[in-house]
């Protein structure tokens, strides 16, 4: 299997962490997705990362969809039964919805002329964004905890955060300014996989 992706992605970072907690071996390959590749756009017409792709088999995207392939495919150790498997769900649609508000951030001050830039749109997702923060900084999972999908969604959020908006979160939010130290205790591949610039 192989799976396309961006370095700075953190949907990218989520499944490859969760990948590789699992023990589930992917051959991965950087993509542009502003260049729109064949590569990418003929499996997912979306062009989106990441998706995975299977021999003799329709593509994987997005993310969330192929973490519950890897979920079935590792025998279902990715996500706990029970009660504990649905606060896990839950945990990875916040991080996740916190993470789309963040870039759309980025996208509206990198792809709009700095005149066209709406304050307001901006305003509006950083107000999700903290919201969001406000409560996993009240309800963080313990990393030395059974690891999940959550919490890989968790750990791939905040690694954008601290990518593309150093500075200005990590006063407000000490505990999960915190978390990722004890996160790379528990799940030591993780500063190679956290979004981080393309070299």
């Amino acid at each position: 299997m192989k799976l396309l992706y961006a370095p700075a992605s953190p949907y990218s970072a989520k499944v490859r962490m969760a990948a590789r907690h699992l023990g589930i071996a992917l051959k991965e390959k950087v993509v542009d997705t502003n260049a729109a590749p064949p590569e990418l756009t003929d499996p997912n017409p979306l062009g989106r990362i990441p998706v995975l792709l299977r021999k003799n088999h329709d593509a994987i995207f997005d993310s969330r969809a192929i973490m519950l392939f890897l979920h079935r495919e590792s025998g279902k150790k990715l996500y706990p039964k029970g009660e504990a498997g649905t606060q896990a769900h839950v945990l990875e649609a916040l991080c996740d919805g916190i993470t789309d508000s963040l870039l759309l951030i980025v996208y509206e001050r990198r792809f709009r002329p700095a005149e066209m830039v709406y304050q307001p749109w901006i305003d509006r997702h950083w107000d999700k964004v903290a919201r969001g923060l406000t409560h996993l900084e009240a309800n963080l999972p313990d990393p030395d905890d059974a690891l999940h999908g959550g919490i890989f969604a968790l750990a791939a959020m905040i690694g954008y955060l601290a990518l593309r908006f150093e500075g200005r979160w990590e006063a407000d939010f000490p505990k999960l300014a915190a978390w990722p130290a004890r996160f790379s205790k528990a799940f030591k591949p993780y500063g190679k996989l956290a979004p981080h610039a393309a070299s």
